[in-house]
Parts: structure tokens; sequence; C-alpha cells
């Protein structure tokens, strides 16, 4: 696995992180993978780790309607319900930019990923060099950058005070649309309280 280095002198570099970011922007990123899905229109996905249980139930026909929309799905995909719909996006051949919150160097890819990476419909992508393990200050830094990238956002869940409410005031601040879990959703099924 060849882990590639994504300058912002490169065509495929997103210019939504140096606007977005700003200061904060990295200087490079790591990428295994099609870089060419950053030029896609991308929704972000966020879930807290904590989700009720008649969102969760409801997350197959979410994913589905998310991999009609045709466009490519972006988010660390580490909370349970984002790893359910990684697992959706997966099977039903989307592509997906799956974010780190540590560096690639040592990662391992289960035969799904590999599946992806070969056929072109997956970017693994890290802001961070060396390896370290993930952790909460990785983990709010991925979570930015999957903002910065986002043209859309689907918020599945967000733990009020938690990282993803977060992540939903810095994507208002950006004026990123927000997808309503309403619409991501089939029709016939009942909003929770």
């Amino acid at each position: 696995m060849d882990v590639l280095t994504l300058m912002p002198s490169q065509i495929q570099w997103p210019s939504q992180l140096d606007e977005r970011l700003q200061k904060f922007a990295p200087s490079r990123l790591w990428m295994v993978g099609n870089p060419e899905i950053l030029a896609l229109r991308k929704i972000g996905l966020f879930c807290s780790v904590s989700c009720p249980a008649n969102i969760a139930a409801n997350i197959y026909g979410a994913a589905q309607k998310l991999c009609e929309k045709g466009v490519a799905m972006v988010s660390g995909f580490h909370s349970p319900m984002e790893k359910e719909c990684l697992q959706i996006l997966l099977q039903r051949k989307q592509p997906v930019v799956i974010c780190l919150a540590r560096a690639l160097g040592k990662i391992r890819l289960s035969d799904e990923w590999q599946s992806a990476l070969d056929d072109g419909r997956l970017l693994l992508l890290s802001r961070f060099e060396k390896s370290r393990r993930a952790d909460r200050e990785t983990a709010r830094r991925r979570n930015e950058l999957v903002a910065a990238l986002s043209d859309e956002v689907l918020i599945i869940h967000a733990e009020p005070g938690g990282h993803i409410a977060e992540v939903s005031q810095l994507v208002d601040r950006w004026g990123i649309p927000k997808i309503d879990i309403d619409r991501a959703l089939p029709v016939n099924i009942p909003k929770g309280p």
C-alpha cells in the first residue's frame, strides 16, 4: 500500500480547506486510493457514538437514499452508526472518503476496503504524518477536516454538548448546507422524539 502526499500546489488539493480552516489548514494530506473522488460533490456524515434507537433503526433507509444522490460520502466512519453507513455505502458501490484520526502508515485494510480501493471508489485521507494513537484532539481535527471537505453535511444525531454538536456549530459558521435527516430517510419513517 503506497501512501502518497497531497500538497496545496497540486490540482487535486481541495481549495475549501484553506478557505474554511484558514491558518489551521493542513500543509499537506496523506492519502491512499483515488484522489479524483475529492472532485466529486461530497456529503459529510456525522453521528454521535450514542444514538437513539429510533434513529439507529432507520439508518439503512437513510444510507440507501444517500446512495441514490450519486455523490461521494466523507466521514471518519468511527461511531457505530457511521460504521453501519460505511458498510452500506461500500456494498452499494458508492464513492467514499474515509478521514482518519491517525497516520496512514500502519493501517490494516479489510477485504471490503481493499476491494473498494482496487475499484477506485475509496480514498483514505489523513492530516497526520506520524503514527500516534487517535485521541480527542486528533478526532476533533479529523472531524474539522471532514466538515471542511464537505459540500453538504448530514448529522444523523448530535448529543447535546458533544463533539458532533461542536461540528454542527462549525458547519453553521462556515455556511455549509445541512441535509435534513427527515429528507434523507424514507418518507414513511416517523421522526423520533
